[in-house]
């Protein structure tokens, strides 16, 4: 079994992030295609041993970048493609079909209620997104709650497969020494009560909700990992409530793999390991979330966590995960919460039993299972298109001569696709 992985981009992230620990763990031929942007994740994967192609795609509307996904995909001879990402999986379904690939797999891994990888949702998004999951051949969720969103937008369940994501548990313990290094270099009290959150600066994560209570809590500091398009706005806030000496914008942070500090947008800042050692509390204010991962890793942290949503947590019984605890979006809830935790003092929680749930190693297994029942569900010659059974309440697969799919230069709102 040869797979080539097609993600949408592998700056970092927790998608570009998680493929690599897959990578790692999948005992099957993998290589990567990248559409766009390389990033430093395209560098560990290929530090890794597994090669990386970066198509070059300019933008959601350049569509020669169709007939480029096609001939490599024939090119390299691959018995299963595997798409990560939005963009991704509409030109990667698409392109090996084209090519006459024996299994397409997707995994959703950013779908929210109203957002998909941060962004709206639109009725043009959901259109060409249903037209090209037909092309697949399976469908993977990263939770029970994407499962039942992609079930609800009308794709068979005989597709849908649950393959939760995954995490290096003892990557993510807690460390004084680190905490003591991490704080000093940043010039943080080493009593000081520390905030931490993590994630893409943009406005689907709300952390302008999470900067403007602890604004309202004095002494309080706040370290929060991530780029974006909002972090000015960010910065601002902090500076117009006059805690901008409190509010720390670390830029992006490497940490699912690596593990080691370095240097960043804004000098000297922590990996999330040491970040999450450096805290005293970790915060997820976004509403809508696909799985939760950085909750997870906070968790495999010993921290209490305050979080907007994570199904990671939500669908398991609440003995599970005893540190971690939902609000609302309301900035005076989660003031009012982190000053109660505050109250009690610092202290690490035990590493709760939902960490140990979701190991990556779990997670590879599982995948590799999805693909050798893809792969025994689509018997095909090499070379031609996969072959589909007559429709028995299943959407059925077009052929390439058949592909007829709404032009993304055409889409109402394309923001969707354009790089995360």
């Amino acid at each position: 079994m040869k797979v080539l992985h097609v993600i949408t981009d592998l700056d970092v992230g927790g998608a570009e992030q998680q493929l690599r620990l897959l990578l790692r763990r999948l005992p099957v031929p993998c290589e990567v295609l990248t559409l766009t942007s390389p990033g430093p994740v395209a560098e560990g994967i290929q530090a890794d041993g597994t090669p990386v192609t970066h198509l070059g795609m300019t933008g959601n509307r350049d569509l020669t970048a169709l007939p480029r996904l096609t001939r490599l995909i024939r090119d390299g001879g691959y018995d299963l493609v595997h798409t990560h990402l939005y963009r991704a999986c509409v030109y990667g379904r698409v392109a090996a079909r084209l090519a006459g690939v024996r299994a397409v797999v997707a995994t959703e891994h950013s779908l929210g209620d109203a957002v998909i990888e941060g962004r709206r949702l639109t009725r043009g998004v959901r259109t060409l997104y249903r037209a090209t999951e037909r092309l697949g051949t399976a469908t993977v969720a990263v939770s029970d709650t994407v499962a039942a969103r992609l079930r609800r937008w009308g794709v068979p369940e005989q597709r849908i497969h649950v393959v939760p994501n995954g995490i290096e548990a003892h990557r993510f313990g807690f460390d004084p020494a680190a905490r003591a290094l991490v704080r000093t270099r940043l010039g943080l009290p080493l009593d000081a009560f520390v905030v931490g959150g993590a994630g893409r600066l943009v406005p689907g994560k709300r952390f302008d909700v999470l900067v403007r209570a602890v604004t309202q809590l004095p002494g309080v500091h706040l370290l929060l990992a991530g780029a974006g398009p909002e972090r000015d706005m960010l910065r601002r806030m902090a500076e117009q409530f006059g805690s901008g000496d409190r509010i720390h914008l670390l830029g992006e942070r490497d940490g699912a793999v690596d593990g080691a500090a370095a240097d960043g947008p804004g000098g000297f800042g922590p990996d999330i390991p040491g970040l999450l050692s450096a805290i005293d509390v970790f915060v997820s204010p976004s509403p809508d979330e696909a799985f939760g991962l950085a909750v997870l890793e906070a968790l495999a942290s010993g921290l209490h966590v305050l979080y907007g949503s994570c199904p990671a947590v939500d669908e398991l019984p609440a003995d599970q995960a005893p540190g971690a605890r939902h609000f609302g979006l309301n900035v005076h809830e989660l003031a009012t919460a982190l000053r109660e935790l505050r109250r009690q003092g610092p202290g690490r929680l035990p590493v709760p039993p939902v960490v140990r749930r979701y190991d990556i190693t779990r997670s590879a297994e599982a995948l590799l299972s999805v693909y050798e029942q893809a792969l025994a569900d689509t018997p095909a010659r090499r070379g031609s298109p996969t072959p589909v059974p007559p429709r028995q309440g299943r959407a059925a697969a077009l052929p390439p001569a058949s592909v007829s799919l709404p032009d993304p230069a055409r889409s109402p709102d394309p923001s969707p696709m354009s790089n995360r």
